[in-house]
Protein backbone atom coordinates (compact mmCIF):
# COMPACT_ATOMS: atom_id res chain seq x y z
CA UNK A 1 0.00 0.00 0.00
CA UNK A 2 1.10 3.22 -0.92
CA UNK A 3 1.71 6.38 1.40
CA UNK A 4 -1.39 8.87 2.77
CA UNK A 5 0.94 11.84 2.19
CA UNK A 6 4.48 12.98 2.60
CA UNK A 7 4.88 12.88 6.29
CA UNK A 8 4.46 9.10 6.21
CA UNK A 9 7.01 8.82 3.64
CA UNK A 10 9.52 10.92 5.23
CA UNK A 11 9.27 9.11 7.87
CA UNK A 12 9.65 5.63 6.20
CA UNK A 13 12.56 7.29 4.48
CA UNK A 14 14.06 8.04 8.15
CA UNK A 15 13.17 4.47 9.09
CA UNK A 16 15.24 3.50 6.24
CA UNK A 17 18.35 5.58 6.65
CA UNK A 18 17.37 7.45 3.45
CA UNK A 19 17.04 10.92 4.37
CA UNK A 20 19.73 13.00 5.92
CA UNK A 21 18.34 16.30 7.96
CA UNK A 22 20.74 19.25 7.59
CA UNK A 23 20.07 21.48 10.42
CA UNK A 24 22.79 24.14 10.22
CA UNK A 25 21.56 27.24 7.60
CA UNK A 26 21.32 27.20 4.36
CA UNK A 27 20.80 29.77 1.52
CA UNK A 28 18.09 28.62 -0.65
CA UNK A 29 20.03 30.81 -3.87
CA UNK A 30 22.30 27.94 -5.28
CA UNK A 31 23.18 26.52 -2.05
CA UNK A 32 20.72 24.09 -2.36
CA UNK A 33 21.34 23.44 -5.33
CA UNK A 34 25.30 22.67 -4.81
CA UNK A 35 24.27 20.13 -1.96
CA UNK A 36 22.06 18.75 -3.75
CA UNK A 37 23.70 18.19 -6.42
CA UNK A 38 27.27 16.30 -4.84
CA UNK A 39 24.35 13.95 -3.22
CA UNK A 40 22.31 12.90 -5.99
CA UNK A 41 25.13 12.43 -8.38
CA UNK A 42 26.63 9.33 -5.94
CA UNK A 43 23.41 8.24 -5.51
CA UNK A 44 23.32 9.88 -2.06
CA UNK A 45 19.82 10.46 0.54
CA UNK A 46 16.97 12.36 0.30
CA UNK A 47 17.79 15.24 1.75
CA UNK A 48 15.59 17.47 4.45
CA UNK A 49 16.82 21.23 5.34
CA UNK A 50 15.48 22.38 8.50
CA UNK A 51 17.26 25.81 8.64
CA UNK A 52 16.85 27.39 5.21
CA UNK A 53 17.10 31.61 5.33
CA UNK A 54 14.11 33.42 4.83
CA UNK A 55 11.57 30.89 6.08
CA UNK A 56 10.14 28.90 8.56
CA UNK A 57 9.60 25.93 6.81
CA UNK A 58 11.81 22.71 6.08
CA UNK A 59 12.69 22.01 2.67
CA UNK A 60 12.94 18.16 1.18
CA UNK A 61 14.39 17.70 -2.25
CA UNK A 62 16.05 14.37 -3.79
CA UNK A 63 12.65 12.47 -2.48
CA UNK A 64 13.11 10.11 -5.78
CA UNK A 65 17.17 10.21 -6.50
CA UNK A 66 17.50 6.60 -6.28
CA UNK A 67 16.29 3.12 -7.58
CA UNK A 68 14.91 2.10 -4.06
CA UNK A 69 13.32 5.54 -3.26
CA UNK A 70 11.67 5.56 -6.53
CA UNK A 71 10.43 2.44 -5.29
CA UNK A 72 9.80 2.77 -1.79
CA UNK A 73 7.76 6.29 -3.47
CA UNK A 74 5.18 3.96 -5.13
CA UNK A 75 4.75 1.23 -2.11
CA UNK A 76 6.79 -1.94 -4.39
CA UNK A 77 10.31 -3.46 -3.53
CA UNK A 78 10.16 -3.53 -7.63
CA UNK A 79 9.09 -1.07 -10.00
CA UNK A 80 8.79 -4.38 -11.99
CA UNK A 81 5.95 -5.22 -9.47
CA UNK A 82 3.89 -2.29 -11.09
CA UNK A 83 4.91 -3.51 -14.57
CA UNK A 84 3.18 -6.90 -14.00
CA UNK A 85 0.02 -5.46 -12.19
CA UNK A 86 -0.69 -3.38 -15.41
CA UNK A 87 0.12 -6.22 -17.67
CA UNK A 88 -2.42 -8.67 -15.54
CA UNK A 89 -4.73 -5.46 -15.89
CA UNK A 90 -4.40 -5.24 -19.99
CA UNK A 91 -4.89 -8.85 -20.51
CA UNK A 92 -8.22 -9.10 -18.79
CA UNK A 93 -10.64 -10.45 -21.04
CA UNK A 94 -14.64 -11.26 -20.54
CA UNK A 95 -15.70 -13.96 -18.21
CA UNK A 96 -17.00 -16.94 -19.60
CA UNK A 97 -17.95 -18.58 -16.54
CA UNK A 98 -19.10 -18.32 -12.93
CA UNK A 99 -15.77 -19.04 -11.94
CA UNK A 100 -14.19 -16.47 -14.09
CA UNK A 101 -16.54 -13.80 -13.05
CA UNK A 102 -15.99 -15.12 -9.64
CA UNK A 103 -12.24 -14.65 -10.51
CA UNK A 104 -12.61 -11.28 -11.63
CA UNK A 105 -14.05 -9.62 -8.28
CA UNK A 106 -10.77 -8.72 -6.41
CA UNK A 107 -9.36 -6.71 -9.73
CA UNK A 108 -12.52 -4.95 -10.17
CA UNK A 109 -12.42 -4.13 -6.24
CA UNK A 110 -9.08 -2.88 -7.21
CA UNK A 111 -10.11 -0.80 -9.78
CA UNK A 112 -12.44 0.67 -7.78
CA UNK A 113 -9.91 2.59 -6.01
CA UNK A 114 -8.38 4.54 -8.65
CA UNK A 115 -11.24 6.94 -8.21
CA UNK A 116 -10.44 10.16 -6.57
CA UNK A 117 -13.12 10.62 -3.19
CA UNK A 118 -14.38 14.08 -1.72
CA UNK A 119 -14.07 14.93 2.19
CA UNK A 120 -15.25 18.22 3.27
CA UNK A 121 -12.17 18.95 5.81
CA UNK A 122 -8.08 18.79 5.15
CA UNK A 123 -5.42 18.86 6.65
CA UNK A 124 -4.01 21.23 3.42
CA UNK A 125 -6.47 23.65 4.79
CA UNK A 126 -5.58 23.89 8.70
CA UNK A 127 -3.56 27.96 7.90
CA UNK A 128 -6.05 29.74 5.30
CA UNK A 129 -3.98 33.04 3.81
CA UNK A 130 -5.66 35.59 2.03
CA UNK A 131 -4.25 38.61 0.56
CA UNK A 132 -3.22 41.14 3.24
CA UNK A 133 -3.44 38.39 5.93
CA UNK A 134 0.36 37.35 5.94
CA UNK A 135 2.94 36.42 3.60
CA UNK A 136 2.13 33.73 0.31
CA UNK A 137 5.54 33.42 -1.57
CA UNK A 138 7.89 35.42 0.35
CA UNK A 139 7.03 33.05 3.17
CA UNK A 140 8.04 29.65 1.90
CA UNK A 141 11.83 28.80 0.54
CA UNK A 142 11.49 28.60 -2.99
CA UNK A 143 14.82 28.44 -4.74
CA UNK A 144 17.36 29.85 -7.65
CA UNK A 145 18.60 26.65 -8.73
CA UNK A 146 21.91 27.66 -11.44
CA UNK A 147 23.81 31.05 -11.45
CA UNK A 148 21.70 32.35 -15.09
CA UNK A 149 18.19 31.38 -13.37
CA UNK A 150 16.23 34.42 -13.98
CA UNK A 151 15.15 33.81 -10.72
CA UNK A 152 13.64 31.61 -7.94
CA UNK A 153 11.42 28.63 -9.13
CA UNK A 154 8.89 26.42 -7.66
CA UNK A 155 10.05 23.63 -9.55
CA UNK A 156 7.77 20.97 -8.12
CA UNK A 157 4.85 22.27 -8.42
CA UNK A 158 1.20 19.86 -9.17
CA UNK A 159 -0.54 22.19 -11.40
CA UNK A 160 -3.95 21.24 -12.23
CA UNK A 161 -6.82 23.06 -14.02
CA UNK A 162 -9.95 21.98 -16.07
CA UNK A 163 -10.74 21.81 -19.95
CA UNK A 164 -13.35 25.01 -20.51
CA UNK A 165 -15.09 23.11 -22.34
CA UNK A 166 -15.36 19.86 -20.92
CA UNK A 167 -14.30 20.11 -17.43
CA UNK A 168 -11.75 17.43 -17.47
CA UNK A 169 -9.32 17.91 -15.01
CA UNK A 170 -5.63 17.63 -16.01
CA UNK A 171 -2.23 17.68 -12.97
CA UNK A 172 0.79 18.85 -14.49
CA UNK A 173 4.32 19.83 -13.77
CA UNK A 174 5.01 22.35 -14.78
CA UNK A 175 7.92 25.22 -13.13
CA UNK A 176 6.69 28.52 -11.91
CA UNK A 177 9.21 31.70 -12.13
CA UNK A 178 7.95 33.66 -8.32
CA UNK A 179 7.95 37.32 -9.21
CA UNK A 180 6.81 38.33 -6.15
CA UNK A 181 4.51 37.79 -2.95
CA UNK A 182 1.61 36.46 -5.27
CA UNK A 183 2.30 36.30 -8.91
CA UNK A 184 4.76 33.64 -10.74
CA UNK A 185 4.97 32.68 -14.20
CA UNK A 186 3.18 29.79 -15.83
CA UNK A 187 5.72 27.63 -17.74
CA UNK A 188 3.38 25.23 -19.66
CA UNK A 189 4.66 24.65 -22.90
CA UNK A 190 2.69 24.47 -26.36
CA UNK A 191 1.92 21.10 -26.32
CA UNK A 192 1.37 20.44 -22.67
CA UNK A 193 -2.97 20.02 -21.33
CA UNK A 194 -2.38 23.08 -19.21
CA UNK A 195 -1.72 25.36 -22.20
CA UNK A 196 -4.77 23.69 -24.32
CA UNK A 197 -6.57 24.97 -21.45
CA UNK A 198 -5.55 28.31 -21.52
CA UNK A 199 -6.21 28.53 -25.18
CA UNK A 200 -9.40 27.24 -24.96
CA UNK A 201 -10.16 30.83 -23.17
CA UNK A 202 -12.29 33.04 -25.09
CA UNK A 203 -10.06 35.27 -27.37
CA UNK A 204 -9.78 38.94 -25.78
CA UNK A 205 -12.47 38.92 -23.10
CA UNK A 206 -9.88 38.62 -20.56
CA UNK A 207 -11.60 35.91 -19.08
CA UNK A 208 -10.08 33.92 -16.49
CA UNK A 209 -9.24 30.02 -15.52
CA UNK A 210 -8.65 29.08 -11.98
CA UNK A 211 -5.78 27.13 -11.52
CA UNK A 212 -4.16 25.36 -8.16
CA UNK A 213 -1.05 24.37 -7.52
CA UNK A 214 0.33 22.22 -5.34
CA UNK A 215 3.62 21.57 -3.45
CA UNK A 216 4.22 18.64 -1.63
CA UNK A 217 1.83 15.54 -1.63
CA UNK A 218 1.96 11.84 -0.97
CA UNK A 219 4.92 10.30 -3.32
CA UNK A 220 2.29 8.84 -5.78
CA UNK A 221 0.45 11.47 -6.46
CA UNK A 222 3.70 13.90 -7.53
CA UNK A 223 5.16 11.19 -10.22
CA UNK A 224 1.46 10.80 -11.58
CA UNK A 225 1.72 14.56 -12.05
CA UNK A 226 5.03 13.70 -14.32
CA UNK A 227 3.67 11.10 -16.34
CA UNK A 228 2.62 11.09 -19.71
CA UNK A 229 -1.07 10.53 -19.91
CA UNK A 230 -3.26 10.55 -23.06
CA UNK A 231 -5.30 13.36 -22.95
CA UNK A 232 -8.70 12.71 -20.82
CA UNK A 233 -7.19 10.16 -18.44
CA UNK A 234 -7.06 11.71 -14.44
CA UNK A 235 -3.42 11.79 -13.06
CA UNK A 236 -4.89 11.03 -9.77
CA UNK A 237 -6.91 8.08 -11.09
CA UNK A 238 -3.44 6.98 -11.86
CA UNK A 239 -1.81 8.06 -8.50
CA UNK A 240 -5.23 5.89 -6.87
CA UNK A 241 -3.81 2.98 -9.09
CA UNK A 242 -0.43 3.48 -8.31
CA UNK A 243 -1.02 3.59 -4.56
CA UNK A 244 -3.56 1.58 -3.91
CA UNK A 245 -6.01 3.67 -2.67
CA UNK A 246 -8.54 6.68 -3.44
CA UNK A 247 -6.65 10.18 -3.49
CA UNK A 248 -8.83 12.48 -1.21
CA UNK A 249 -9.78 15.53 -2.94
CA UNK A 250 -11.20 18.85 -1.32
CA UNK A 251 -12.77 21.63 -2.80
CA UNK A 252 -10.46 25.26 -2.87
CA UNK A 253 -11.52 28.40 -0.87
CA UNK A 254 -11.38 30.80 -3.54
CA UNK A 255 -11.73 28.85 -6.98
CA UNK A 256 -13.95 26.37 -7.94
CA UNK A 257 -11.40 23.65 -8.34
CA UNK A 258 -10.44 20.23 -5.75
CA UNK A 259 -6.95 19.43 -4.35
CA UNK A 260 -5.27 16.72 -2.55
CA UNK A 261 -6.72 16.59 0.96
CA UNK A 262 -3.42 15.37 2.37
CA UNK A 263 -0.91 18.17 0.75
CA UNK A 264 1.33 19.98 2.33
CA UNK A 265 1.06 23.47 0.56
CA UNK A 266 -1.61 24.79 -1.95
CA UNK A 267 -1.77 27.75 -4.26
CA UNK A 268 -5.07 28.93 -5.23
CA UNK A 269 -5.41 31.64 -8.15
CA UNK A 270 -6.25 31.87 -12.09
CA UNK A 271 -4.71 33.27 -15.46
CA UNK A 272 -6.06 35.92 -17.43
CA UNK A 273 -6.39 35.42 -21.01
CA UNK A 274 -4.05 38.50 -23.02
CA UNK A 275 -1.75 38.27 -20.27
CA UNK A 276 1.77 37.25 -20.58
CA UNK A 277 5.39 37.96 -18.56
CA UNK A 278 8.92 37.11 -19.66
CA UNK A 279 9.77 34.14 -17.79
CA UNK A 280 12.84 32.36 -17.70
CA UNK A 281 16.08 31.94 -18.72
CA UNK A 282 16.10 28.39 -16.36
CA UNK A 283 18.92 25.62 -15.91
CA UNK A 284 16.91 22.76 -17.74
CA UNK A 285 16.90 19.32 -17.71
CA UNK A 286 18.95 18.68 -20.81
CA UNK A 287 21.60 20.58 -18.82
CA UNK A 288 21.43 23.60 -20.58
CA UNK A 289 19.63 26.67 -20.01
CA UNK A 290 16.07 27.06 -21.64
CA UNK A 291 15.56 30.81 -23.04
CA UNK A 292 13.55 33.26 -21.56
CA UNK A 293 9.90 33.46 -23.27
CA UNK A 294 7.00 35.18 -22.43
CA UNK A 295 4.25 32.50 -20.53
CA UNK A 296 1.24 33.33 -18.48
CA UNK A 297 1.16 34.86 -15.11
CA UNK A 298 -0.66 33.53 -12.19
CA UNK A 299 -2.15 35.05 -9.74
CA UNK A 300 -2.81 34.22 -6.19
CA UNK A 301 -6.03 34.38 -4.38
CA UNK A 302 -5.55 32.23 -1.66
CA UNK A 303 -2.80 30.18 -0.04
CA UNK A 304 -3.15 27.45 2.47
CA UNK A 305 -1.33 24.86 4.21
CA UNK A 306 -1.09 22.18 7.04
CA UNK A 307 0.16 23.42 10.16
CA UNK A 308 3.55 21.96 9.66
CA UNK A 309 4.47 22.23 6.08
CA UNK A 310 6.89 20.56 3.96
CA UNK A 311 8.75 22.62 1.07
CA UNK A 312 8.98 20.30 -1.94
CA UNK A 313 11.49 21.24 -4.26
CA UNK A 314 13.85 19.50 -6.98
CA UNK A 315 16.51 20.58 -9.43
CA UNK A 316 17.34 19.61 -12.53
CA UNK A 317 20.31 19.93 -15.03
CA UNK A 318 22.82 17.54 -16.47
CA UNK A 319 22.42 13.71 -15.60
CA UNK A 320 22.34 12.11 -13.60
CA UNK A 321 19.63 14.30 -11.30
CA UNK A 322 16.87 12.57 -9.50
CA UNK A 323 14.20 13.21 -12.66
CA UNK A 324 15.96 10.70 -14.10
CA UNK A 325 14.77 7.89 -11.56
CA UNK A 326 11.67 9.28 -12.18
CA UNK A 327 11.53 9.19 -16.06
CA UNK A 328 13.34 5.27 -15.67
CA UNK A 329 9.83 4.41 -13.45
CA UNK A 330 7.75 6.33 -16.35
CA UNK A 331 9.47 4.25 -19.04
CA UNK A 332 9.01 0.83 -16.83
CA UNK A 333 5.71 1.16 -15.82
CA UNK A 334 4.20 2.42 -19.23
CA UNK A 335 6.07 -0.09 -21.41
CA UNK A 336 2.90 -2.60 -21.16
CA UNK A 337 0.39 -0.10 -22.54
CA UNK A 338 3.33 0.31 -25.54
CA UNK A 339 3.18 -3.49 -25.90
CA UNK A 340 -0.62 -3.96 -26.17
CA UNK A 341 -0.09 -1.83 -29.34
CA UNK A 342 2.96 -2.83 -30.60
CA UNK A 343 3.66 -7.12 -29.79
CA UNK A 344 6.64 -6.86 -31.15
CA UNK A 345 8.47 -4.67 -28.94
CA UNK A 346 9.93 -6.37 -26.01
CA UNK A 347 11.68 -3.62 -24.35
CA UNK A 348 11.69 0.30 -24.52
CA UNK A 349 15.55 2.69 -23.08
CA UNK A 350 15.17 6.07 -22.71
CA UNK A 351 18.93 6.96 -22.12
CA UNK A 352 19.14 9.88 -19.02
CA UNK A 353 22.30 11.15 -21.93
CA UNK A 354 19.10 11.95 -24.10
CA UNK A 355 17.15 14.34 -21.74
CA UNK A 356 14.04 11.74 -22.49
CA UNK A 357 13.10 12.96 -25.61
CA UNK A 358 16.30 13.54 -27.88
CA UNK A 359 16.63 9.19 -28.12
CA UNK A 360 14.24 6.13 -27.63
CA UNK A 361 15.96 2.70 -28.22
CA UNK A 362 13.58 -0.13 -28.76
CA UNK A 363 13.97 -4.06 -29.34
CA UNK A 364 11.98 -6.27 -31.00
CA UNK A 365 10.30 -9.67 -31.87
CA UNK A 366 11.69 -9.02 -35.46
CA UNK A 367 9.59 -11.82 -37.67
CA UNK A 368 8.75 -9.90 -41.50
CA UNK A 369 11.30 -7.68 -43.60
CA UNK A 370 11.11 -3.48 -42.56
CA UNK A 371 9.55 -4.16 -39.32
CA UNK A 372 11.89 -2.24 -37.73
CA UNK A 373 11.43 0.96 -40.09
CA UNK A 374 7.43 0.11 -39.60
CA UNK A 375 8.13 0.05 -35.83
CA UNK A 376 9.98 3.93 -35.86
CA UNK A 377 7.65 5.52 -38.03
CA UNK A 378 4.72 3.87 -35.53
CA UNK A 379 6.31 5.18 -32.61
CA UNK A 380 6.39 8.89 -33.93
CA UNK A 381 2.84 8.97 -34.03
CA UNK A 382 2.14 7.73 -30.21
CA UNK A 383 1.46 10.30 -28.19
CA UNK A 384 4.39 12.31 -26.36
CA UNK A 385 6.98 9.74 -28.63
CA UNK A 386 6.42 12.05 -31.44
CA UNK A 387 9.49 14.35 -29.56
CA UNK A 388 11.77 11.24 -30.12
CA UNK A 389 14.46 13.20 -32.06
CA UNK A 390 16.22 9.95 -32.50
CA UNK A 391 14.36 6.16 -32.25
CA UNK A 392 17.30 3.06 -32.26
CA UNK A 393 15.72 -0.19 -33.13
CA UNK A 394 17.42 -3.39 -31.86
CA UNK A 395 16.52 -7.23 -32.26
CA UNK A 396 14.66 -8.52 -28.82
CA UNK A 397 17.79 -10.56 -27.76
CA UNK A 398 19.83 -7.09 -27.04
CA UNK A 399 20.19 -5.67 -23.79
CA UNK A 400 18.95 -2.32 -24.50
CA UNK A 401 19.45 -1.27 -21.44
CA UNK A 402 23.11 -1.68 -21.45
CA UNK A 403 24.45 1.13 -23.62
CA UNK A 404 27.76 -0.38 -24.09
CA UNK A 405 26.46 -3.21 -25.96
CA UNK A 406 23.53 -1.12 -28.14
CA UNK A 407 26.76 1.24 -29.46
CA UNK A 408 28.40 -2.52 -29.68
CA UNK A 409 25.47 -3.60 -32.10
CA UNK A 410 24.86 -0.28 -33.73
CA UNK A 411 28.26 0.77 -35.09
CA UNK A 412 28.60 -2.89 -35.80
CA UNK A 413 25.11 -3.87 -37.74
CA UNK A 414 23.92 -0.40 -39.11
CA UNK A 415 24.76 0.17 -42.98
CA UNK A 416 23.65 4.23 -43.01
CA UNK A 417 22.38 3.87 -46.76
CA UNK A 418 20.02 0.77 -45.80
CA UNK A 419 19.40 1.46 -42.37
CA UNK A 420 18.74 5.36 -41.64
CA UNK A 421 15.72 6.65 -42.41
CA UNK A 422 15.09 10.55 -41.69
CA UNK A 423 11.64 12.58 -40.81
CA UNK A 424 10.40 15.92 -39.74
CA UNK A 425 7.55 16.77 -37.18
CA UNK A 426 7.13 18.07 -33.73
CA UNK A 427 10.13 18.16 -31.46
CA UNK A 428 9.83 19.14 -27.60
CA UNK A 429 10.47 23.23 -27.19
CA UNK A 430 13.38 22.25 -24.97
CA UNK A 431 15.35 21.20 -28.06
CA UNK A 432 17.66 23.81 -28.82
CA UNK A 433 19.94 22.19 -31.39
CA UNK A 434 16.59 22.34 -34.14
CA UNK A 435 16.68 24.90 -36.16
CA UNK A 436 13.10 26.49 -35.02
CA UNK A 437 10.64 26.42 -32.12
CA UNK A 438 8.62 22.96 -32.06
CA UNK A 439 9.76 21.03 -34.85
CA UNK A 440 12.53 20.11 -36.82
CA UNK A 441 14.28 16.66 -38.18
CA UNK A 442 14.51 13.31 -37.15
CA UNK A 443 16.31 10.29 -37.56
CA UNK A 444 15.40 6.84 -37.18
CA UNK A 445 17.91 3.72 -37.26
CA UNK A 446 17.15 0.11 -37.79
CA UNK A 447 20.03 -1.64 -36.30
CA UNK A 448 18.22 -5.72 -36.61
CA UNK A 449 19.97 -8.20 -38.12
CA UNK A 450 18.89 -8.05 -42.31
CA UNK A 451 17.97 -10.96 -44.32
CA UNK A 452 17.95 -11.34 -48.13
CA UNK A 453 14.78 -9.87 -48.24
CA UNK A 454 16.10 -6.65 -46.96
CA UNK A 455 18.44 -6.71 -49.82
CA UNK A 456 21.19 -8.18 -47.77
CA UNK A 457 23.37 -10.25 -50.37
CA UNK A 458 26.09 -12.08 -47.72
CA UNK A 459 24.87 -14.46 -44.92
CA UNK A 460 24.78 -12.04 -41.44
CA UNK A 461 26.83 -12.94 -38.60
CA UNK A 462 26.82 -15.22 -35.92
CA UNK A 463 27.61 -13.46 -32.34
CA UNK A 464 30.88 -14.56 -31.00
CA UNK A 465 29.28 -16.40 -27.50
CA UNK A 466 31.23 -19.04 -25.61
CA UNK A 467 29.54 -22.20 -24.61
CA UNK A 468 27.65 -23.02 -21.31
CA UNK A 469 29.21 -25.95 -20.44
CA UNK A 470 32.80 -24.31 -20.54
CA UNK A 471 31.29 -21.07 -18.91
CA UNK A 472 29.98 -23.40 -15.67
CA UNK A 473 33.29 -24.98 -15.72
CA UNK A 474 35.22 -21.75 -15.24
CA UNK A 475 32.94 -20.42 -12.32
CA UNK A 476 33.37 -24.11 -11.10
CA UNK A 477 36.87 -23.79 -10.66
CA UNK A 478 37.39 -20.05 -10.24
CA UNK A 479 38.93 -20.32 -6.90
CA UNK A 480 41.59 -23.06 -7.97
CA UNK A 481 43.15 -20.21 -10.85
CA UNK A 482 43.72 -18.47 -7.43
CA UNK A 483 41.59 -15.06 -9.15
CA UNK A 484 40.20 -12.75 -7.61
CA UNK A 485 36.15 -13.61 -7.42
CA UNK A 486 35.42 -10.02 -8.49
CA UNK A 487 36.30 -11.50 -11.98
CA UNK A 488 33.64 -13.59 -12.14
Amino acid sequence: MGFKNLGEFLKALREEGELAEVKAPVDPELEVTEIYDRVVKKEGPALLFTNVRGSSMPLAINLFGSQKRMAMALGVNSISEITERIHSFLDLRPPLNLFEKLAMIPKLSELNSVLPKFVHHAPCQEKIILPGEGKMLDGVPSIQCWPKDGGKFITFPLVITKDPETNERNVGLYRMHVYDDRTTGMHWQIHKDGAEHFRKLEKGSKKRMPVACVIGADPATMFAAACPLPGGLDELMLAGFLRKKSVELVKCKTIDLEVPAEAEIVLEGYVEEGEMRLEGPFGDHTGFYSRAKDFPVFHITCMTHRRDPVYVTTVVGRAPMEDCYMGKAIERIFLPMIQKQFPEITDICLPWEGAFHNCLIVSIKKSYPEQGKKIIYALWGLGQMMFSKMIVVMDHDTNIQDLREVSWRVLNNMDPQRDIVFGEGPLDELDHAAARDFGGSKIGIDATRKSSAEGMERPWPEDIVMTEAIRKKVAERWREYGLDEKYL
